[in-house]
């Protein structure tokens, strides 16, 4: 893991960002827990991903899917027969590892190889486990997490954990669209938990077993495709610049043919730069008819789209599909913001949040506890509070408050002091500048939402 990595994730245990799972009991590998911190910025994430992609589009619309779906629905969709990774074991630790991956970082070509090829691969290149030890022959492992329904395990129906979120929008279309009655373009946008039994490189929450995504599935007209493919690419760039994120660390790469999904007839990663190389960050692809047709084939009931102008014309819709997850949405926000400075001759750590992402947007600090600050500080606090998202602190040195809310991202604080007391106004510390001002505190809600907005 690299410096700028550990520090991180250093901050992140420290200030209540990502703690291990279940680490009193030694962990879980790719199990990460949410602290107070974190859980509000994966809401402030998600949030500005449901106002700005469905409650702001006339042509969006909302859903919440079960997570456990009839098990013909992963056959439907192809996740049974081909959802798999090349797995390898490493013969003395039983480490497992993707065959994939490791022939990759050897510099070599794996376009078309099927098992057999890999294994000759594997031993032509001398491939060895990150420990130096042999590995086993590649096979197949497939990353849905499976279990039962029923009381006994033998006697139950098997079914899957949901490895996505966008079949269980493919399988309710016809009931959003007689419900809503909407027209062809439109969407359908869901955020929710997926899970998948993957082989991952333990880069902090990049990659995990469960994680969150938010998806749209865009119903259109096969012959508006690019169009409409492009208006989503300027989409999903604008909303990288909204929250936050450092534009010059984001790249988009065109997925070569060879590489595209069964599905995909065009997919482009937009990338990011993370401290442990540039990886994929969201997904935008243009699915065809894929989907509607293969669960019309399997469930025998018709998903046409009839079009309200000409009754006889009926067609199956082709579909753009933007993905975004949430978990590395968090951690890209948590790269572009974190910054290290000297100032007189200290370190500073600073996350520079955008204001309207920040888990706090303002701190409260009486410049002491002691009275009459102290209830004068409080009755800021619940002022502010009406509008914002606030902390009241008032624990250490006013310069280690300082400190600690710019390590979590704290874009304002407000300093409570004897003048508060005698005149009604406050200090303003800005985040980012560390510059200060006094102001009134009748002018101090103008003036916040002026800046957070």
């Amino acid at each position: 893991m690299s410096d700028t990595m550990q520090k991180i994730v250093s901050l992140c245990k420290r200030r209540g960002f990502v703690f291990p799972g279940s680490e009193i009991y030694g962990g879980l590998a790719n199990s990460w827990d949410y602290g107070p911190l974190g859980a509000q910025l994966r809401k402030n994430i998600k949030d500005s991903w449901w106002k700005t992609f469905v409650e702001k589009r006339e042509d969006m619309l909302g859903l919440d899917g079960a997570v456990i779906l009839n098990p013909r629905v992963w056959e439907a969709s192809g996740h049974v027969a081909t959802f798999n990774d090349p797995l390898v074991e490493d013969v003395k630790t039983h480490k497992r590892y993707r065959a994939d991956h490791l022939l990759e970082d050897a510099d070599v070509n794996i376009h078309g190889m099927d098992m057999a090829t890999m294994a000759k691969a594997i031993q032509e290149h001398g491939i060895k486990s990150p420990d130096g030890n042999a590995l086993s022959e590649p096979r197949q492992f497939n990353l849905m997490f499976q279990t039962t329904i029923g009381p006994v395990q033998e006697d139950g129906n098997t079914v899957y954990l949901r490895p996505e979120t966008a079949q269980a929008i493919f399988v309710n279309f016809k009931n959003v669209l007689t419900s809503s009655r909407k027209r062809i373009p439109f969407g359908i946008g869901q955020i929710g938990k997926a899970f998948r039994n993957e082989i991952t490189p333990g880069n902090f929450i990049f990659r995990t077993l469960e994680f969150e995504q938010m998806e749209i599935e865009y119903f259109i007209e096969e012959k508006d495709w690019k169009e409409i493919f492009t208006d989503w690419e300027n989409a999903m760039q604008d909303w990288a610049k909204d929250i936050g994120l450092d534009i010059s660390k984001i790249s988009l790469l065109d997925i070569q043919k060879e590489e595209l999904a069964h599905y995909s007839k065009k997919t482009i990663d937009i990338e990011f730069e993370f401290p442990f190389g540039k990886k994929e960050l969201w997904g935008l692809a243009y699915r065809t008819d894929f989907d509607l047709r293969s669960h019309q084939e399997h469930s025998k009931e018709k998903l046409e789209y009839t079009d309200p102008d000409d009754n006889k014309r009926k067609f199956l819709p082709h579909v753009i599909e933007p993905s975004f997850g949430v978990d590395r949405t968090l951690l890209a926000l948590l790269v572009s913001a974190y910054k290290e400075e000297v100032v007189d001759g200290e370190e500073r750590i600073v996350l520079q949040f955008a204001p309207h992402m920040a888990p706090y947007q303002i701190a409260v600090l009486p410049l002491m506890k002691k009275e009459p600050l102290g209830s004068k500080a409080k009755e800021v606090f619940e002022l502010l509070q009406k509008n914002f998202r606030v902390e009241y602190d008032d624990s250490g040195s006013i310069g280690k408050r300082y400190r600690r809310q710019d390590e979590i991202g704290t874009p304002f604080c407000v300093t409570i002091d004897f003048d508060t007391v005698e005149n009604g106004s406050v200090t303003i510390r800005h985040r980012d500048s560390m510059e200060q001002e006094r102001m009134s505190v009748e002018n101090l809600i103008s003036f916040l939402k002026e800046k957070i907005a």
